[in-house]
C-alpha cells in the first residue's frame, strides 16, 4: 500500500517525491503522533527541488519498492524541504553536527516520536562506498539500536537535545538583552573587525583567485564584507575583493548568460556545481561591478524572474536531455544550442526573504551604477511581494507558487531580509512607501513576532537562525536595517536593537568570519561616525545625484529624491527630510543629522564628501 501523502504539497521539492513508494508525510505533529502509536522512529529526510545530490538519492532509494516498504513497516518518513522550513532545517543541521561535521543535503536524520534526533548524516548510496555505509545498512543499523539498545538511543537524544536548548537559550538572551541587567551588549573593537582582513587573505588563492581551496563558492557575505571594510579605507581588503569577483567573473562559475552557480568542485573554479541559486546571486550584485552586475541581473530577468516581477528560488543543475537526466549538460552547450533544448526546470517558490536579498542587491547596483533597468527589476519584485506576501504590513506568507502559499510560517530570514531590501531600494528611487513598508517589518522583527514550530517547541530543539555562509543572515539584515532607521528618524532605540542583534555574532566572527561576516560589517558600520547624505534634485540627470553615489562607506545612509518626494519623507515622519525640499538642487551632508550647509552642485558635494571622508 502507498500512503504518500505529498500530491498536494505546495512545495515544489515535496511534489518531487509525491510518486515514490515510500510513505511520506509532511513535516508536523501528526506525523510525530503516528510514530508514537506505533512505537517506530521518524525518519527525517531534508533537500530543495534544485539539489543534485537529493534528486541521486532519490533514484538510487526513495524510487526503490524495497526500500519503501522498509520504511513503510519499520519508520515514520518525513519529507522537508530546506527552503520552505529553514527553522526545522536549522534544528536538524545542528543536531547533525554530532554526527558529521559533512553537512549539506540531502540531510538525513532519525528521530524519536519526541521530535529528539538520534542519528543523522547526509548522502547514502544504494551500495557501500569506501566508508560511507549503504542506505539499507543504515536503516537496519538505526532499527536495531530502536529495538535492542533503547536506553543508547534515548540518551543520545536527550544529550544533544539539552546541547541545542542550552546554546538557544544563550542566543534569546542575547537576542533580548537579558543576562546583564538589560545592558547594551559590547560591539568587537573596531581594529579587530578589520583585523579579519589579515584571516581572510591568508587565506587567498594566489593562483586561481578567491578564497580557500576546492570546493569553492563565491561567498558572497564575506565579498561584502571585505567591501565594507574596503569603503572604510583598507586598500588591501579592496584588492583581495577586486581579485575575488575577477575570478568568479572569468571562471567558468559564471555561465555565458551571466548567471553565477552554486560552487565549483575543483580549485581553478572549473567543473561548477551546476545549480543556480537566487541567493548567491543576489548577494554578489551588491559587490559587483557595472559588468558584471548588469549579467547578473539579466539572468535574474530572464530566468527567475515570474510575470509579476517576483523572482523564483532556483534553477536545477540537472535536465532532461534524449530521455536522460543529467548534471550540467545543457549549461555546456553555447547559448545558440541551448533554446533547441529543454532548459533545466525552476524551483519555483517565491520565498520572501530571498526576494529581499535580490530587492537590495538590485537596488544597490542599480543606485551605484545609475542603471535604471536594474533598478526597475528591484521595484517589480518589492511590489509583487507587497501585493501578495504582505497584510496589513506585516509579513504573512514566506513561500508561495503557482499552487498556493505554504503554511510554513514566516522566519526573521523573511522580515529582516525583506526589511533590509525595501530600505535599499527607498534609498535609491527615493520612493518612501518602501520605507514605510520596511519601518513597519522592522517593528515587527524586533518584537520577535515569530512562530514557534510546535514540533520543535515540544522537543524543545527549536534553534532560532543559525549562522550563515552562503547568504545574508536574516537576524543580520534587521539589525542593519534598523541601523538605517536609526539615521532617517532619529530613534535612538533602533540603533540599541540593532547593537544587541548583531554584538555576540560579530564577537565570534572575529575569530571565525565564515558564517558571520555579515554582522561584522554591520558591527563595523555600527561604529564608523554617523553620516547621513540626502540629495534632492527634481532632474534624474542632475550630475549631483550621480556624486552621491561615491558617499556609500559602513556609517553612512545615502538618499536620493525628488523635492516633491522630500516632503513625502517628511510627512512620513522621517526626521531626517524635514525641511528639505526648498532647494533644487541641494545635497546635504550630515553627521547625526546635524548637517553643513547645503552643497548646491557635485563638485560641490564631492568637497564635502571628501572632507567628511576624512579619519577622525
Amino acid at each position: 500500500m502507498n500512503d504518500n501523502r505529498l500530491g498536494a504539497s505546495v512545495s515544489p521539492y515535496l511534489r518531487l517525491h509525491a510518486d515514490n513508494p515510500v510513505d511520506w508525510r509532511e513535516w508536523g505533529p501528526e506525523a510525530f503522533a503516528e510514530a508514537r502509536e506505533r512505537d517506530v522512529p521518524v525518519l527525517v529526510s531534508v533537500g530543495y527541488a534544485t539539489c543534485h545530490w537529493c534528486h541521486v538519492m532519490a533514484r538510487e532509494s526513495f524510487a526503490d519498492p524495497e526500500v519503501g516498504a522498509l520504511l513503510r513497516r519499520d519508520f515514520v518518513a518525513v519529507k522537508v524541504d530546506r527552503e520552505e522550513r529553514p527553522d526545522v532545517d536549522a534544528s536538524l543541521m545542528a543536531s547533525a553536527s554530532a554526527f558529521t561535521q559533512q553537512l549539506g543535503w540531502p540531510l538525513t536524520t532519525f528521530l524519536t516520536p519526541d521530535g529528539h534526533v538520534f542519528f543523522a548524516g547526509t548522502y547514502f548510496p544504494p551500495s557501500p562506498v569506501g566508508q560511507v555505509p549503504a542506505f539499507r545498512q543504515i536503516l537496519a543499523a538505526v532499527l536495531d539500536a530502536w529495538t535492542e539498545r533503547r536506553h543508547e538511543v534515548d540518551a543520545n537524544a536527550n544529550a544533544i537535545q539539552a546541547a541545542i536548548r542550552q546554546g538557544a537559550v544563550a542566543d534569546r538572551a542575547a537576542r533580548s538583552g537579558e543576562g546583564d541587567a538589560g545592558a547594551e551588549p559590547r560591539l568587537p573593537a573596531v581594529d579587530s573587525i578589520r583585523a579579519v582582513t589579515d584571516q581572510l587573505a591568508q587565506a587567498e588563492d594566489t593562483t586561481y583567485g578567491g578564497l580557500g581551496g576546492a570546493p569553492k563558492f563565491p561567498s558572497a557575505p564575506l565579498l561584502e564584507f571585505l567591501a565594507d571594510v574596503a569603503g572604510d579605507g583598507d586598500e588591501a581588503a579592496a584588492g583581495l575583493l577586486d581579485r575575488s569577483l575577477d575570478a568568479i567573473r572569468r571562471s567558468e562559475l559564471t555561465d555565458a548568460d551571466g548567471g553565477v552557480f552554486r560552487y565549483a568542485t575543483q580549485r581553478d573554479w572549473s567543473v561548477p556545481h551546476y545549480e543556480r541559486m537566487l541567493y548567491d546571486n543576489a548577494g554578489l550584485l551588491a559587490v559587483a561591478g557595472a559588468e558584471q552586475a548588469r549579467g547578473i541581473a539579466d539572468f535574474l530577468r530572464d530566468t527567475l524572474r515570474r510575470g509579476d516581477g517576483a523572482f523564483v528560488a532556483a534553477q536545477d543543475s540537472e535536465s532532461t536531455i534524449d530521455g536522460r537526466r543529467v548534471e550540467g549538460e545543457w549549461y555546456r552547450l553555447p547559448l545558440d544550442e541551448r533554446s533547441r533544448l529543454d532548459p533545466p526546470p525552476l524551483d519555483d517558490q517565491v520565498l520572501t526573504g530571498w526576494n529581499g536579498l535580490a530587492i537590495r542587491g538590485l537596488a544597490i547596483a542599480g543606485g551605484r551604477h545609475g542603471d535604471d533597468e536594474i533598478l526597475a527589476l528591484a521595484r517589480g519584485a518589492a511590489d509583487a511581494l507587497l501585493a501578495a506576501h504582505v497584510t496589513d504590513g506585516h509579513v504573512t506568507v514566506r513561500s508561495s507558487t503557482p499552487r498556493g502559499v505554504s503554511a510554513a510560517a514566516p522566519t526573521v530570514e523573511d522580515v529582516g531580509l525583506f526589511a533590509e531590501g525595501l530600505l535599499e531600494l527607498a534609498l535609491a528611487t527615493g520612493e518612501v512607501r518602501y520605507a514605510e513598508a520596511a519601518r513597519s517589518l522592522v517593528d515587527d522583527g524586533l518584537a520577535e513576532r515569530f512562530d514557534v514550530d510546535p514540533v520543535l517547541a515540544a522537543a524543545g530543539t527549536a534553534t532560532g537562525e543559525q549562522p550563515q555562509t552562503a547568504l545574508r543572515s536574516g537576524t543580520v539584515a534587521l539589525a542593519s536595517a534598523a541601523a538605517v532607521l536609526t539615521a532617517l528618524t532619529g530613534d535612538a532605540a533602533y540603533r540599541s536593537a540593532s547593537v544587541r542583534l548583531v554584538a555576540d555574532r560579530a564577537t565570534t566572527g572575529t575569530e571565525r568570519p565564515l558564517g558571520h561576516a555579515d554582522a561584522l560589517g554591520v558591527a563595523l558600520a555600527l561604529q564608523r561616525p554617523s553620516r547621513e547624505v540626502v540629495v534632492v534634485a527634481a532632474d534624474r540627470a542632475d550630475p549631483i545625484r550621480a556624486a552621491a553615489r561615491a558617499a556609500r562607506r559602513p556609517g553612512t545612509v545615502v538618499a536620493v529624491v525628488t523635492p516633491t518626494q522630500a516632503s513625502a519623507w517628511e510627512a512620513a515622519g522621517f526626521e531626517l527630510f524635514a525641511s528639505r525640499a526648498g532647494l533644487d538642487p541641494a545635497a546635504y551632508v550630515c553627521h547625526d543629522r546635524v548637517c553643513a550647509l547645503p552643497a548646491r552642485s557635485a563638485p560641490e558635494l564631492a568637497t564635502q564628501l571628501e572632507r567628511a571622508a576624512r579619519p577622525d
